[in-house]
């Protein structure tokens, strides 16, 4: 396919060198999987599963690990 050369100009346009595709937001499985592979770093990193208490971030660690494990995810 040939392009017009009216359009052509307005791609070699300088102003559009920065100008990308928007990426794609994550889906819900996306964040999903995110999360459960953020669990297991965690678990591989302090050697146990997280619990209720603890850091917060350790807490936000069991709270994700928990909702994970409802929807049927092995941790």
């Amino acid at each position: 396919m040939e392009w017009p050369k009216d359009l052509l100009e307005i791609f070699d346009d300088p102003l559009l060198d920065g100008v990308r595709p928007k990426v794609a937001a994550p889906t819900p499985n996306d964040r999903m999987q995110q999360k459960l592979a953020e669990v297991k770093e965690w678990i591989a990193k302090n050697g146990r599963e997280p619990r209720s208490e603890g850091s917060l971030k350790e807490r936000m660690m069991f709270a994700a690990m928990t909702k994970l494990r409802e929807k049927g995810f092995e941790v």
